[in-house]
């Protein structure tokens, strides 16, 4: 139902994707492409969805989410982000959809710093 209007918002969406990982995305998208639609001159299409390693969490989510994760996952781009990552997506009834990476941040190895200080002792090694 509202596969088309997904695909016309895609590679916006795919982009707040990749922004997301270092703060919450937000994007208003035009009432008049949902009312295309469905014909209804006021659509119900707010939603909210978690998205975990490329499964959706949420239990018996409307049509509307689906058909997005739906186009979601057939583009090779947005579907290696989701299935990497924890989303929550949101989509309010002013139109406005939210995109937050719930991913926990990776932590540097302890072993780099200790490198960096290897690779001084071999330089001055080298040096004498």
């Amino acid at each position: 139902m509202y596969t088309y209007t997904w695909k016309k918002y895609l590679p916006v969406i795919r982009l707040l994707l990749k922004r997301s990982a270092s703060a919450e995305q937000l994007l208003t998208l035009n009432r008049t492409d949902f009312e295309k639609s469905t014909k209804l001159r006021k659509p119900v299409v707010s939603f909210s969805i978690e998205i975990i390693n490329g499964r959706l969490r949420t239990l018996n989510p409307p049509v509307q989410a689906k058909d997005l994760l739906e186009i979601l996952l057939q583009d090779s781009v947005a579907d290696g982000l989701l299935r990497k990552k924890h989303y929550a997506i949101t989509f309010s009834s002013d139109f406005q959809l939210s995109i937050k990476n719930l991913t926990p941040p990776e932590e540097a190895p302890a072993a780099e710093p200790a490198d960096a200080e290897g690779g001084s002792g071999e330089t001055e090694a080298g040096e004498g």
